[in-house]
């Protein structure tokens, strides 16, 4: 005679089981490349900006509007992102933080980095007729990448 426990065979639950085990990674892997949630971006504190001139407005000076996208990923969002103009390091960027650097017109890099991840360029084209806005972001791979997005 079969065993039972509260009037289910073993290999009714051996199967539940199983079933169980393979939906389990395909629910959470559809929720880990969510993005978070919207909510405004914090400016980046002034005590970790490294090198001011940049930071600061001036006669000339276009905005250009740094963001780093927040993430739920837990393996990248921790991570400081150092960010760079012109091969200079200025700050670093966290999790839904924004800088705001003052450039004369014309093409600069924007450049962004973690422990991880060599430096990755932008060449920026910086023009007072344009939204000056860039996104940092982290792939699938948890690289880090930078990009022109439009206001």
């Amino acid at each position: 005679m079969p065993s039972r426990v509260f009037g289910v065979s073993f290999g009714s639950q051996r199967a539940a089981l199983a079933a169980a085990v393979l939906a389990l990674p395909l629910a959470l892997g559809g929720c880990a490349e969510e993005p978070a949630a919207p909510v405004p971006f914090k400016p980046v504190p002034a005590e970790r900006i490294v090198k001011p001139g940049y930071t600061q407005r001036g006669e000339g000076l276009v905005a250009v509007d740094v963001r780093r996208e927040r993430t739920r990923n837990v393996i990248v969002k921790f991570r400081d992102a150092p960010v760079y103009i012109d091969g200079e390091q200025v700050t670093d960027l966290m999790d839904g933080e924004h800088v705001t650097f003052y450039l004369t017109p014309g093409v600069h890099r924007i450049g962004v980095t973690t422990q991880f991840d060599p430096v990755v360029e932008l060449r920026f084209a910086v023009d007072p007729r344009y939204t000056n806005r860039a996104s940092v972001t982290f792939d699938k791979d948890h690289r880090i990448g930078i990009r022109r997005v439009a206001q």
